[in-house]
Parts: structure tokens; sequence; C-alpha cells
């Protein structure tokens, strides 16, 4: 057998009318309902006509990991992963399907953690293309206030920081393209550290479930299983450096020949492919394609 790893993708990632080709499925017609009570508002009715709210994150997080959820739920009918990884919000994903907690606490934790991440507020993430490493090294050494936030592939990362510093280190590093992201502050930066304080309040209520399925986290791209260490790698998630070129290099380590992203794009395979060329790459985005899996 093939051994595969399941990746699902974070915000910006969302699209108009995500998820809308699965309404007639009675399971996601469940889950759909099922979040509306949860969240008090309609994934349906922003994921079909709001694009304004769709690119918020306050909507934007809930609306991916009902749709993602929905999509992997349906691809386990299918088959099982060996490996699970998220990037970001997508980290949430698959702790949900390794079994860490039930999908009732994960939309719960989704939707506290869009809370908090929209009402941080003042600073600036910009994605940066085709750079120089050693360079930009230097640079953000040199610059207070500004950090790298995604390690995203060889050419590209995400800086988040005040914008001050975020523009500072964009004029000196030269990188083929700069582009400021639209985000209302500096994720997965120390500027989060209030926001990552109240998370982390609301972690410590919640029981992990030692995983079914080792899982790569953004902080530590090691395999793990183990609830406690799970638990304290997602705490320091929402601060910390998103990993995400280290954990494309660690899935062939563990013998993954195969990935499937399970989301409504396909950015991470296509960063998973610029890493390690030589691995299967699919994606699930719609039913479509669920029908096609052979």
């Amino acid at each position: 057998m093939t051994k595969t790893a399941w990746v699902f993708p974070g915000q910006g990632s969302q699209s108009l009318g995500m998820g809308m080709d699965l309404l007639e499925l009675p399971l996601a017609k469940k889950k759909f309902a099922q979040a509306e009570e949860i969240l008090g508002w309609s994934v349906i009715e922003i994921c079909q006509n709001d694009g304004e709210k769709l690119s918020r994150t306050l909507y934007t997080q809930p609306c991916l990991y009902v749709v993602e959820s929905i999509l992997a739920d349906l691809l386990l009918e299918k088959e099982q992963p060996h490996l699970v990884a998220g990037h970001s919000l997508g980290e949430y994903l698959a702790l949900y399907v390794a079994g860490v907690f039930d999908w009732t606490c994960g939309l719960k934790l989704v939707q506290r953690r869009a809370q908090l991440m929209d009402s941080a507020a003042g600073g600036m993430m910009a994605a940066l293309m085709n750079f120089d490493p050693e360079k930009l090294e230097k640079v953000i050494a040199a610059t207070s206030d500004v950090v790298v936030a995604n390690d995203n592939s060889p050419a590209q990362v995400v800086i988040s920081g005040t914008p001050a510093a975020v523009e500072t280190v964009i004029s000196q590093v030269n990188a083929k393209r700069a582009v400021p992201l639209k985000v209302s502050g500096a994720f997965h930066s120390p500027f989060m550290a209030a926001a990552a304080a109240e998370l982390e309040k609301i972690l410590e209520s919640v029981k992990f479930n030692t995983a079914k399925i080792p899982v790569l986290s953004n902080v530590e791209p090691t395999a793990c299983v183990e609830a406690d260490i799970l638990k304290q790698r997602l705490k320091q998630q929402m601060t910390g450096k998103v990993r995400w070129r280290e954990i494309c290099l660690a899935l062939p380590e563990y013998g993954i020949e195969r990935v499937v992203e399970v989301g409504p794009a396909n950015v991470l395979t296509g960063l998973i492919k610029r890493s390690c060329s030589k691995l299967i790459l699919e994606n699930i985005r719609t039913s479509a394609d669920l029908l096609a899996l052979k």
C-alpha cells in the first residue's frame, strides 16, 4: 500500500462557492446544520453569497474548518492516511482527523481562535517570493518588530510584524515579489502573545486524546501521537513560526510517497512540489474529486 499523508490548508485558501457542491450529501447537510447551531451564523450563506465576510478572519477560519472537515470525513470512507499535517488553521483539521478531539470541540476552538485573531489589530504580514535567503536572514536580524511567520518553501516566506518593520524588510530584501496579506494582525509572531494566552487558557480545559494517526505540527515538524505534546505544540502555534518547508522535507523521511491536500485550493501541494518533487500529489477539493478517487 502506498504510504499517504493528508495535508490541510489554512487561511488564504478560501474561495466563494467552496463546499457548495457538497450540499446534497447527507453527511454534509448534517455538518452544515450543526455548524450553524454552534456558530450562530450560516457557513452556507457566507460561502455562497458573501465574499467580503468570507475573507474576514472571523468567518474564514470556521468556514474552512467546516468545509475541509466534511471533505475529510467523506475521504475517510475511502481510505486512511498514515500521517497528517495542516498549515496554520489546517493543523486543527489534522488533529480532528487524527482523533485528538471531536468535531464539535474543534469547531468551537477554531471559532474562538478566529475571534481572537480577528481582534488583533495593528500588525501586517507580507509574502516574499524569490529572494536571497541569506540577505533576508540578515535584514530580519537587524530589524526589530518583524519575524518570519511562515517558512513555506525555499522560494517563499511570509514575514509578520509592525507595518513599518515589514515595509523596511521589503525595501531591503529586493524580493522578486512582495505581496501584503489581507489579515488584521501580525499572525504567527510575538505580537499575538495576548491572543495566544487567551487561547491557551481554553486549551487547558480541553481533553486531548492520543492521536490515532501521527501528526506533524507547525512549530515542531516531527511525527507525534502523544496528547500532551500535541496540545503544547498547539499552544505555541499562534505566536510560533509555521515550519512548512521542514514539514515538506520530513514527509519522505517518514516513508510518505503520496500526499493528498484536502481543501478548496492547491496551495500546499504547490509548496510541497518545490521541496519534494518526487512525491505523488493529489487534491480533494470537490465531490467530483472524491468520486474520481480510485
